[in-house]
C-alpha cells in the first residue's frame, strides 16, 4: 500500500481496496507457486559428511524438528563420513533434484577442491545454495602450561624459534588446516603443521604439550575452555563472541587480517527447481529466525546467519577461489 498521508479516512478506502487488489495476484502467485511442486510429499534426507556431532552435524539436528512440525514430514540426519567428506557430498551432487536429498556442507567444503585435482563431483556447478545455517569463530586453542599466553606472545616465540613450533588439523585439507595456514600466513612465521585423524585426536596432543596449538571451531572447545582443560588465546572472527567475550579476536591481538569463519549451509543438487529451492530457503529462514533456535546455537558459540541462496552460490565461489590460492602458497596437497 503506498506510503501517503490522506486528508481523511473517507479519501482514504478507495486507496486500500486498490492495494488489497494488486497485491491479491501476488498472494495467489505464492500459494500457486507451492501447490504445483506439492512440496514435500515425502521425507527429507539431510546427508552430512561427517560423523554425529561434527558442526555440519548440528545445524539440521536444531532445524529438522522444526521442519517436521511445520510440513508434517519426516527429515531424517544421514551422517556419511567418509574420504574427507567426498563421498556424502557425491551421494548429493549426484541425487535427484527434486529437494528431497539436501547437504549439510562446511567450510571443509569449499577447502576440498583446493587440495584434489580431481573430484567425482563439481563443488559449484553441481550444488545449489540453500542459506547458510550458522556462523562461527575458530578459537586458537594452546595447553594453560603452554609459555605463550597471548597471541602477540605466541608469534613473538614463533619468530624467535623459526620452525620449532608445531600446530595440529584435523587433516591434510581440512578448514583446521587451512585455518593454521593462514595464521602462518598472515602472522608471517614459521611453523610445522602436524595432521590428526581428527579434532579429538588433536586436543589430545595440544592439552599434553605435544604440538603447540590448534586452530578449532569454537563449537568443538566450548566445554574445554570453561573447565580450563585448555586456553584460547583468540578467535577468528572481525568481532568477539558473545558467548565468551573476553577473548580477544586474533585481529585484535597483532594479526589484523586475520579472518576465518566455521559456517554450516545447506545445499541441494544443482538442478533443483528454483520454486523448491525458493520455498526451503524461507521455512529454513523461518525456523533459524525463532528464539530457542538462537539460544541453542548462541550455546555453543554459533550465530544464526541466514542469507540469499545467489548470495551463498557466490560465497562458495569466492571462498573456493581464495583457498585454493592459499594452498598454492603453502603447498597442500591432499595425501
Amino acid at each position: 500500500m503506498p506510503n501517503v498521508i490522506l486528508p481523511c479516512i473517507r479519501a482514504a478506502i478507495p486507496f486500500m481496496i486498490l492495494a488489497v487488489v494488486i497485491g491479491a495476484p501476488g498472494l495467489a502467485a505464492a500459494q500457486s507457486a507451492k501447490e504445483a511442486t506439492g512440496y514435500p510429499v515425502r521425507p527429507i534426507r539431510i546427508v552430512v559428511p561427517f560423523p554425529p556431532g561434527g558442526v555440519a552435524d548440528i545445524a539440521p539436528r536444531v532445524v529438522g524438528p522444526k521442519l517436521v512440525e511445520a510440513w508434517k514430514r519426516p527429515v531424517v540426519v544421514d551422517n556419511r563420513p567418509g574420504a574427507g567428506g567426498t563421498m556424502a557430498t557425491e551421494i548429493v551432487a549426484k541425487a535427484a533434484p527434486d529437494g528431497y536429498m539436501l547437504l549439510s556442507a562446511s567450510a571443509n567444503h569449499t577447502a576440498t577442491p583446493a587440495v584434489r585435482a580431481k573430484l567425482p563431483f563439481d563443488t559449484i556447478k553441481d550444488f545449489a545454495g540453500i542459506t547458510l545455517t550458522s556462523s562461527g569463530a575458530y578459537a586458537l586453542v594452546v595447553a594453560p602450561s603452554f609459555s605463550a599466553k597471548s597471541v602477540k606472545e605466541l608469534v613473538a616465540l614463533a619468530r624467535a624459534k623459526p620452525g620449532q613450533l608445531n600446530f595440529a588439523s584435523a587433516g591434510v585439507g581440512s578448514g583446521t588446516h587451512f585455518a593454521g595456514e593462514l595464521f602462518k600466513s598472515q602472522a608471517d612465521i614459521n611453523l610445522v603443521h602436524v595432521a590428526y585423524k581428527g579434532t579429538p585426536e588433536a586436543l589430545t596432543d595440544v592439552i599434553a604439550g605435544r604440538v603447540q596449538f590448534y586452530m578449532v571451531p569454537l563449537f568443538a572447545v566450548t566445554g574445554l575452555i570453561k573447565d580450563g582443560k585448555v586456553l584460547a588465546l583468540g578467535v577468528s572472527t572481525k568481532s568477539r563472541v558473545p558467548l565468551f567475550p573476553d577473548i580477544p579476536t586474533i585481529a585484535e591481538s597483532g594479526v589484523p587480517a586475520y579472518e576465518w569463519n566455521a559456517w554450516t549451509a545447506l545445499l541441494a543438487p544443482a538442478k533443483t527447481p528454483r520454486p523448491i529451492i525458493n520455498q526451503l530457503h524461507r521455512e529454513v529462514v523461518r525456523v533459524l529466525a525463532l528464539p530457542d533456535v538462537h539460544q541453542r546455537m548462541a550455546a555453543i558459540g554459533a550465530e544464526v546467519t541466514p542469507i540469499a541462496p545467489a548470495q551463498l552460490d557466490k560465497m562458495i565461489a569466492s571462498e573456493i577461489a581464495m583457498t585454493t590460492q592459499l594452498a598454492r602458497k603453502a603447498g597442500i596437497k591432499a595425501e
